[in-house]
């Protein structure tokens, strides 16, 4: 009897299901099976790829410090991870973020996207990298008492266009539940534990027979655990890292050379204490002091560093014990900075030394207490925000006096012994590639100081010869860093004003002057940066570069060999410049130059040294500048000079007397003062220094500009063609609105910036 065809069908697809249900089964079994995350990530995939007939299958699992899921794929015989944020970035990120199932036809149609989530969006990265085409995707959350363990996802059902079907959802919610029990098992067992290295063995990177023999074995051969590992089970730096984040719960972090040395965080820091108890900080973020530590969990080392750092903000990150090692000799590379002068010339004090003649020790340039001895001058002088270094050893004291200049003054810094005075020069002359056998003529160079800080800064080094057949040495230590604003020049408002207004100007002529040292050079550069734009081609003469722009083409003259201002001015004028800056009119045909720029459609900027701004037309016409070209050219004249200012956190408030009063009134003038409307009263109220620790007990921290800025009017044009006198142009311009130097430097000490005595030290009446 032939046998009936519906009963065969339904006997194949019970016989079919059985097969399924058995490898659903074995899947399942295996899962229970597994001694590590390992086996169940990578090892299971087969089994699953098999029972759902797909191409691709990812099982992964929560990393709730990182807020991520990720998963693990061999290459060749190395082990990586896959880490997708729990994010609706990606399809399995929106199902760890939302615990929802999703199946899905086809992963680049954005409706059907949508229609899931509003923001869903599928990440083809790895499809652009393997060539690989996503279709069909059934993802759903592994759970554990709705507690989110991980996410299970499988890709494209083979020889079919159509989504998975309800049997296989149902077959991959097994898997999943069962999934959730072995992760809870897995992250129990880890906690029961306890040991930073837990993460791999559940990642099946070492067995927990050969974690629990390696703790002797590191210990009878005087190794740290890590190394231990790393030698004998061959487990990687990064491996390690991320079963310290899981342990502590924070970041590793590795040895990095290009870390910023954090400064400011490591006053009063010493380098002996931090590589004995293993920390030091490495960073400042968002008010948080980041600091790595050898165990993040000790609570006692957490009390003693937030005493020592003054703070309770303290974010703590794990790094291995060498790494922390590494930075601190890397923060802390220079000792000098730890010595003291007097420890240094200490070690130079040496009864076997040579010595002259006359009695007088030899200290060679090349001894290492010399190279200290300078190097600590540098640095101590960086860090008062010094601007020159004198060296002048004196022929009759018979000692070295090195002083140096703050905010304009100078000041006695050390005296060291008469006999390193050739030790000392020599020193200074190798590290600015001079040659120490020329001791009768002068001698310039430059040296490039890197700081123990890791910034590097140079200075412009002259040497002198003296009498008594000493050299003198001065050094300059050169600004570097950003261009600072035309706002914080500290400007009257009618002078920035009138300033910005000259600057916008499309041709003619600008001029800066004072005397070597009053911030002219500072203030051109302001007003470059604020004219400072894609659509203008900018070029600047300067000796030396002191301050470097972007968007500047800066050359650096050289008239030893004939390339001065005036021969820079002609090389400019055929670059096609728009804007010209020279560093200074120091002769008649480089002002003659640049005047004729302005004439021909170029804005032109330089300096001159001269005493106020109505000098400086003066000066120029005297040098042989055409009246008429000139005056066609000035847009404005700006005399600068620089005042110290008092130091904001122990500047006094005092009544001043009716004398001291009147002598303000008569040195402004008293017209003018009257237009301020100041009047003297019990309730005027000025500031004196008075000195604390911040301004090392001057009263004084800083530099600021008084200034006074003459306008190329038309009037005032009328009186450069007639060539007329210093006082017809300064009443000119005053009546016009300028302020003098010093009635812009009274005004500054009424507002409490600075004081009288200060303003009369730069100012002539």
């Amino acid at each position: 009897m032939a046998s009936d065809p519906v009963s065969s069908k339904k006997i194949s697809e019970l016989e079919e299901k059985l097969i399924l249900r058995k490898q659903l089964q074995d899947i399942t079994n295996r899962i229970h099976a597994a001694q590590n995350l390992k086996q169940i990530l990578v090892d299971l995939k087969d089994g699953i790829l098999t029972l759902f007939d797909a191409h691709s299958v990812t099982i992964y699992v929560v990393d709730k410090i990182r807020n991520e899921i990720y998963s693990m794929f061999l290459i060749g015989t190395e082990l990586r991870d896959i880490r997708v944020p729990i994010s609706n970035k990606s399809i399995a990120g929106f199902v760890a973020s939302t615990a929802k199932t999703v199946n899905i036809a086809d992963a680049y149609d954005a409706e059907e996207l949508r229609k899931i989530d509003k923001g869903l969006n599928f990440d083809p990265s790895w499809d652009k990298k393997t060539g690989f085409r996503t279709r069909q995707i059934l993802a759903m959350p592994v759970l554990y008492n709705n507690t989110l363990m991980g996410v299970i996802q499988v890709i494209n059902r083979k020889g079919s266009a159509a989504r998975f079907s309800e049997d296989e959802e149902n077959f991959l919610k097994e898997i999943a539940q069962v999934l959730g029990v072995s992760f809870f098992n897995q992250e129990r067992f880890a906690r029961r534990r306890k040991t930073k290295f837990d993460y791999l063995v559940v990642r099946g990177l070492l067995k927990d027979d050969e974690l629990d023999g390696s703790w002797d074995e590191a210990r009878e051969q005087k190794e740290t655990m890590e190394n231990f590992l790393m030698k004998k089970f061959k487990v990687s730096r990064e491996d390690i890292g991320k079963s310290y984040e899981e342990f502590y719960r924070c970041r590793f972090i590795q040895f990095n050379e290009k870390l910023p040395i954090p400064g400011e965080l490591l006053k009063n820091l010493k380098p002996e204490y931090l590589r004995r108890e293993l920390w030091v900080p490495i960073e400042k973020i968002d008010g948080q002091i980041h600091v790595i530590v050898d165990d993040p969990n000790n609570i006692l080392k957490r009390d003693t560093i937030e005493s020592l750092l003054k703070t309770k903000a303290v974010k703590y990150d794990v790094s291995l014990p060498e790494d922390i090692i590494k930075y601190i000799a890397q923060f802390f590379h220079s000792a000098a900075d730890d010595t003291s002068i007097s420890e240094i010339l200490g070690r130079m004090d040496s009864p076997e030394e040579e010595t002259y003649e006359d009695g007088e020790e030899v200290v060679t340039e090349s001894d290492s207490a010399i190279m200290q001895l300078v190097n600590k001058i540098i640095n101590d002088a960086y860090n008062r925000r010094t601007s020159d270094i004198h060296i002048e050893p004196n022929v009759t004291k018979k000692n070295v006096e090195i002083r140096l200049r703050v905010d304009g003054d100078c000041g006695l810094y050390q005296t060291v012994p008469f006999s390193y005075r050739n030790a000392l020069v020599s020193r200074i002359k190798i590290m600015s590639n001079l040659d120490i056998t020329v001791k009768r003529i002068p001698q310039d160079g430059k040296i490039k100081f890197r700081r123990s800080a890791g910034d590097e800064i140079e200075l412009r080094v002259a040497t002198i010869p003296t009498q008594g057949g000493v050299e003198d040495v001065v050094m300059r230590i050169l600004a570097k860093g950003e261009t600072l604003p035309l706002e914080a020049m500290g400007m009257l408002p009618r002078n920035y004003k009138e300033l910005i207004t000259s600057c916008e100007k499309p041709y003619g002529m600008i001029l800066v002057v004072g005397p070597t040292g009053s911030g002219k050079t500072t203030t051109l550069h302001a007003a470059l940066k604020h004219i400072n734009t894609p659509d203008r081609k900018i070029w600047t003469a300067e000796d030396p570069v002191e301050i470097t722009q972007y968007g500047l083409r800066q050359v650096q003259v050289q008239p030893k060999i004939g390339f001065d201002f005036a021969a820079a001015m002609r090389a400019f004028l055929r670059a096609d410049p728009d804007v010209i800056m020279v560093g200074e009119m120091r002769d008649f045909e480089t002002a003659k130059t640049g005047v004729e720029a302005s004439l021909t459609g170029h804005l032109v900027f330089s300096t001159l040294h001269t005493n106020s701004a109505p000098e400086t037309i003066t000066r120029l016409l005297d040098m042989g500048i055409d009246p008429l070209n000139f005056a066609d050219a000035l847009l404005a004249i700006l005399a600068q000079r620089l005042v110290r200012t008092l130091c904001k956190s122990c500047k006094e408030a005092y009544h001043p007397t009716q004398a001291e009063f009147e002598e303000i009134v008569m040195s402004y003038g008293q017209e003018d003062f009257e237009k301020l409307n100041v009047p003297y009263s019990d309730g005027l109220t000025l500031y004196r220094p008075k000195g604390c620790g911040a301004c090392d007990n001057t009263g004084y921290k800083g530099r600021m500009g008084i200034h006074e800025l003459l306008l190329g009017t038309d009037e005032m044009k009328r009186l450069v063609q007639k060539h007329a006198t210093i006082e017809e142009m300064r009443a000119l311009a005053m009546d016009q609105g300028m302020t003098t130097l010093l009635q812009d430097g009274i005004q500054k000490a009424i507002q409490g910036v600075t004081d009288f005595k200060q303003v009369r030290r730069v100012c002539i009446k």
